[in-house]
């Protein structure tokens, strides 16, 4: 176990722990951008769609509490591994290191934050229904009708969009750093999907708000 507890505390450790807890989430998302895709075929098709994931309560409650394990080992392996960099470099190359990075990576940690908040949002809004006031458990077609008709929640759904954007970007990109594909001949090609990942995802998440604000569905 000595060796386990010496890994977790690691640079090398954090840094694999963010990436595996990170491709969780990666892969969460786009099923669950799928999902939502849904809402373009009929009310019925999303409707269906999630009364299937409640049909068994143990296996739904066994994924999200394997997503949330997954998120707090990710941010946790975040701040610590901040707190490693800034206590392990000087501060002039800290600062030379952050004028150099890309608006991705300078906004990665703040970013992360926001999104933490928003799921946080999200959840209360989506799922219990505590923000939602016409909330109903078996109709999320109607959930997402009435929510979206707001050109302020339309506004905070795509706020949140464009922090996954570069989130996802520069997460997807330093992922495969640390699996060791770092070699000049992968870095277009890590680069191109890094941004097809970034951009695809948060486009797909809009589609549906979008939709039904412009009175394409609902």
């Amino acid at each position: 176990m000595k060796w386990l507890l010496r890994f977790y505390r690691s640079s090398v450790g954090k840094k694999i722990l963010m990436a595996v807890t990170g491709l969780v989430w990666v892969v969460f998302v786009i099923e669950h951008m799928a999902g939502n895709l849904l809402a373009l075929k009929s009310p019925e098709a999303i409707n269906r769609y999630a009364a299937f994931l409640k049909t068994s309560d143990e296996v739904l409650w066994t994924f999200r509490i394997g997503l949330f394990v997954a998120l707090v080992v990710h941010v946790d392996s975040m701040v610590k591994l901040t707190a490693l960099n800034w206590t392990s470099r000087p501060a002039r190359y800290a600062k030379v290191s952050y004028q150099a990075a890309s608006p991705a990576a300078r906004t990665m940690r703040w970013g992360g934050v926001f999104l933490l908040l928003w799921l946080v949002y999200h959840i209360l809004h989506f799922t219990t229904g505590h923000l939602h006031p016409d909330f109903s458990h078996t109709d999320v077609f109607n959930n997402v009708s009435v929510a979206f008709q707001s050109g302020g929640k339309v506004a905070s759904y795509a706020a949140a969009m464009v922090a996954l954007a570069f989130h996802l970007y520069h997460g997807v990109w330093s992922m495969f750093q640390t699996a060791g594909a770092n070699h000049p001949h992968v870095e277009k090609p890590r680069r191109w999907l890094a941004t097809a990942i970034a951009i695809l995802i948060p486009v797909g998440f809009l589609t549906v708000p979008f939709a039904i604000f412009f009175g394409i569905i609902g």
